[in-house]
């Protein structure tokens, strides 16, 4: 909207023009996310507190857990509600890559949304059962990857990228595009559900990653830098950047208030919301291996709760103390901000690699 005000006022007041830069904009989305955050978090909070939505805690976890019972959860609406309006405020509104990863980022959060109240409202331990998000996962991943795989012009658009490598890429066919797809939008949004376990573990690798895949958007949403560098060239991709900006505005601002000792948790409404955006952002720009690298965390953290359960399963012994992984180094003897903070240098150890592929080809 502010976008369209600007290029309007542009008309009779050339200053105005400086609006159409998306870098601008990106760092405009990410303050003003920011601020959002700051002003609602707050009162947003209180309201959760005196709703009693608050967080559960597993028996089984370790003891320093049970003082969180009671924690504030269903945070993570507070950054939908940040992204959402700066998205609006600042991005251009004529491009439909911005609206297909909002409608990506709105439908996961309606799922946790639903999980979360069943679960901290109507005290439903089971939330919404795993087959139904399941199902509604599924229902929205292959439908957003079917209208990006039939709505690309480009063949580089669906080719299947390796990084480090200048010419190497797989055609995958609409089929393989629409299964890959997929795979990615609802695997980053469980890995970043169950990374979320503990005070902010989840959503600063989230900003990192969001940060990150920002500066792969706009690279393939111009021209000039994409053939430059060897990407294949998305139009339109660039006004993702401005996207990415307010995931990271907002990403921060909550982490104020979710940094240790938490005064809100994020719930599955923030965490499978945010997930999904990270991996359709990535199929859009052609980066699926690059996420998987920048999300090492996350992907370490979905592959020890699938070995875990797989491993009790074949033999009744289980491999770590507790899954994921986060669990097990507490259960070692690491304190939960050793983990954390450890986890997020990995983290930014792994998005510098994913950034390197920028050049390294």
């Amino acid at each position: 909207m502010l976008l369209e005000l600007a290029q309007w006022l542009a008309k009779d007041i050339r200053a105005f023009n400086v609006f159409n830069y998306i870098t601008l904009r990106a760092v405009l989305a990410c303050l003003t996310a920011l601020l959002i955050s700051f002003l609602v978090g707050p009162g947003m909070i209180r309201k959760l507190t005196a709703y009693k939505i608050g967080q559960a805690v597993r028996d089984d976890g370790p003891q320093s857990h049970f003082i969180k019972a009671g924690t504030p959860t269903m945070g993570g609406a507070l950054i939908l509600v940040s992204i959402t309006i700066t998205t609006l405020l600042w991005a251009d509104l004529q491009n439909r890559l911005v609206w297909i990863v909002m409608w990506v980022t709105l439908a996961f959060g309606a799922i946790g949304w639903i999980d979360d109240w069943r679960k901290v409202v109507q005290r439903d331990p089971k939330g919404l059962s795993a087959k139904a998000k399941f199902f509604w996962q599924t229902v929205i991943g292959i439908a957003t990857a079917c209208y990006i795989a039939f709505s690309t012009h480009l063949p580089a658009q669906t080719e299947f990228i390796v990084p480090f490598f200048k010419q190497v890429a797989y055609p995958l066919g609409a089929i393989g595009f629409i299964a890959m797809t997929y795979c990615v939008i609802v695997g980053t949004s469980n890995a970043v559900n169950l990374t979320d376990g503990l005070d902010g573990l989840a959503i600063m690798p989230t900003v990192m990653i969001g940060g990150a895949l920002g500066i792969f958007a706009y690279v393939a949403g111009n021209a000039v830098f994409a053939k430059y560098l060897g990407f294949p060239y998305i139009p339109g991709a660039g006004e993702l950047a401005v996207f990415c900006g307010a995931i990271a505005g907002a990403g921060l601002a909550f982490l104020w208030f979710n940094a240790y000792p938490a005064e809100v948790f994020m719930g599955d409404v923030g965490a499978l919301a945010l997930g999904a955006a990270l991996g359709t952002i990535a199929v859009i720009v052609r980066q699926e291996i690059v996420l998987f690298i920048m999300g090492g965390v996350f992907v370490v953290e979905t592959l020890s709760v699938m070995l875990q359960v797989a491993s009790f399963k074949l033999t009744g012994r289980r491999i770590f103390r507790m899954a994921p992984l986060h669990h097990h180094y507490e259960l070692k003897g690491w304190k939960e901000n050793q983990v954390v903070v450890r986890f997020w240098i990995i983290t930014m150890m792994l998005v510098l690699v994913g950034l390197s592929t920028l050049k390294l080809r």
